[in-house]
């Protein structure tokens, strides 16, 4: 479970978020949807360790990330809304590889988290590619790859899609609802509820720092994600 309690995040004299209690279950698939500066992103942001609160709470399975900041990046695998903040390496497979390595784990084990990563986006033959020669598409998929590399609990994608054609957005689609059916949890940061809300069993609304709606995805009233600026599935 991912937890957080009274969740509030500054910059400067600036509120982000502002008192945000929220609770994603083992296994729930969630979107977490507002539009340009709502707070989405800082609020996921504090899921990992990534960014300290200033005032509240955040838990990742049951303990403080303050507490162990290590094991809640090992149990939170985090995609970015741009993916070159997240690539580590010059070569497709050696980026997907740097988190299992840093796991410890066996070279066997490692190739085969990565070719099954690779595998999932659709990107095996591009393993010896130059990140710097893909298309920004491309560099998206071998982002959510080498999250997934990373057996999370819990896989939070910031606008995963942006950029992607049809096939590979659906190419992750697809992986996204394997990886919630085999009881990952799954949160998707977006502004548009197209595709992935059929995934989805719930949607949070985050509307200047504060949660606006949170209800079951069937439930919602797609007027009221539009006065939202949010794009309605």
């Amino acid at each position: 479970m991912i937890r957080t309690r009274n969740l509030t995040h500054r910059y400067g004299d600036s509120v982000a978020v502002d008192g945000v209690s929220l609770s994603i279950d083992d296994g729930e698939f969630l979107l977490l949807a507002g539009p340009n500066g709502s707070g989405k992103t800082t609020l996921v942001r504090h899921f990992n360790g990534l960014l300290e609160p200033d005032s509240g709470i955040v838990e990742v399975n049951g303990e403080a990330i303050s507490e162990n900041v290590v094991a809640a990046r090992t149990a939170v695998g985090m995609v970015f809304q741009d993916p070159r903040d997240g690539f580590v390496a010059a070569t497709v497979g050696a980026d997907v590889a740097f988190g299992p390595e840093n796991l410890g784990l066996t070279h066997d084990e490692i190739e085969r988290r990565v070719d099954d990563a690779l595998a999932a986006v659709r990107l095996r033959e591009k393993r010896d590619a130059r990140i710097e020669a893909l298309s920004g598409g491309e560099r998206e998929r071998v982002a959510i790859a080498g999250a997934l590399a990373m057996d999370p609990d819990h896989l939070v994608l910031d606008e995963p899609f942006t950029g992607l054609d049809w096939p590979a957005r659906r190419a992750v689609l697809e992986r996204l609802d394997a990886l919630h059916a085999a009881g990952k949890s799954v949160v998707v940061v977006t502004h548009d509820l197209r595709d992935v809300a059929a995934l989805a069993g719930r949607v949070v609304v985050l509307t200047q720092g504060r949660i606006a709606l949170d209800a079951p995805t069937d439930e919602i009233d797609p007027d009221r994600l539009t006065e939202r600026g949010i794009r309605p599935p």
